[in-house]
């Protein structure tokens, strides 16, 4: 940080100011005063703030002095010191005899705030970077040189076997970077890039990662969302090997959580793969399928062969989460397997039906 900025010194004034009841000023590397509440004096030049800066140490003005520093009013003026530089100096006016002890709190306070404010202009700055990383990982066609100009600034490595995780919130009660930053510490800082999409979606790209630790880290990502009482929905693809197919895995995780149960918070897109491959046919050709299985089936037998998939073609389980006796739901698959010619109860007739319903889904 070469110097301080106007913002931050009108904060450190305004702050000061009113806890002490004095006057605050802040000076320049050139000893010229750049916040102050007394406006008569801002960026004029502050002869004791440039002696300050000369000789590196605190200089005492007394009433009876004053007209040796021109500028200056009486009162004590320290260097602000950050990294071990002198950036500044901030001076108290009043009557030095009754500060006390004042005047080094007060620096320690203002180098305390210029402190907080690098770590976080740093930290807003690496998630620029990340973001920036992330925007091209997620192109068709991305920019390596760019990618890697900002992977070296961070210092991290882009390692295989990487992984897509997306997730969609609600409404988010904390400040992002502090968000960003929770979720980071569950996978470990140089094994995951992690971003803000959109008003509502995190992208994170894993690297390095084994699934058995990936499945570990992404339950306890699930549990960290829980106890911030953060509403979610997650995906996450398949594991790969070449940056290139970062754009599908992102492509995968949105697509899993479009088809995917809605009740469901941690989707694997492994787990509806199969049915995922049905996108990928042409559409007039699935719709005119769909249409010739399913044209006797309305929404209730539609229902039925749902649940009936859903809990592996058990008749009983079935019938419980319909709510249906059992002579009823035997009657209705009976039914469905004469009107439609497929049964399915039968594994070939139960895959052409749910394929049926999958591709129904669709439109």
């Amino acid at each position: 940080m070469e110097m301080i900025t106007k913002e931050i010194a009108k904060t450190i004034v305004r702050e000061t100011s009113l806890r002490l009841g004095r006057n605050v000023n802040i000076m320049d590397m050139d000893g010229t005063i750049i916040a102050t509440k007394d406006e008569k004096r801002l960026h004029t030049v502050h002869e004791g703030a440039v002696e300050v800066l000369k000789n590196g140490k605190s200089l005492t003005i007394y009433s009876h002095q004053d007209e040796a520093w021109e500028g200056a009013q009486p009162g004590i003026n320290l260097p602000i010191v950050f990294k071990e530089r002198i950036i500044g100096v901030i001076g108290i006016t009043g009557n030095p005899d009754e500060m006390g002890d004042i005047a080094e709190l007060v620096k320690m306070a203002t180098e305390l705030m210029i402190n907080q404010e690098f770590i976080a202009s740093q930290l807003e700055w690496k998630q620029r970077t990340k973001e920036m990383i992330i925007e091209q990982l997620l192109k068709r066609s991305p920019s390596y040189d760019v990618m890697n100009r900002g992977l070296s600034m961070l210092k991290l490595e882009l390692i295989p076997p990487f992984t897509a995780i997306v997730i969609r919130i609600d409404e988010l009660k904390i400040p992002k970077q502090d968000f960003i930053q929770s979720l980071e510490k569950v996978f470990g800082e140089t094994y995951v890039i992690t971003g803000f999409i959109s008003l509502n979606q995190i992208f994170i790209a894993t690297t390095g990662l084994e699934e058995r630790d990936l499945l570990t880290n992404i339950q306890s990502l699930a549990r960290l969302l829980k106890k911030l009482k953060i509403k979610f929905r997650m995906s996450y693809s398949l594991m790969f090997h070449e940056l290139q197919q970062l754009n599908k895995a992102y492509s995968d995780c949105k697509l899993a959580l479009r088809i995917g149960d809605p009740k469901t918070e941690i989707i694997s897109f492994a787990q509806l793969e199969v049915r995922a491959l049905l996108y990928q046919i042409d559409k007039s050709v699935g719709k005119r399928f769909s249409n010739r299985i399913l044209q006797c089936v309305d929404k209730t037998k539609a229902g039925t062969l749902e649940a009936f998939f859903t809990n592996d073609l058990n008749i009983q389980k079935t019938a419980d989460a319909l709510f249906l006796h059992r002579n009823t739901l035997i009657y209705r698959i009976n039914k469905i397997a004469n009107e439609t010619g497929y049964d399915p109860r039968k594994f070939n007739d139960a895959l052409i039906l749910q394929v049926a319903l999958w591709i129904y889904e669709q439109e």
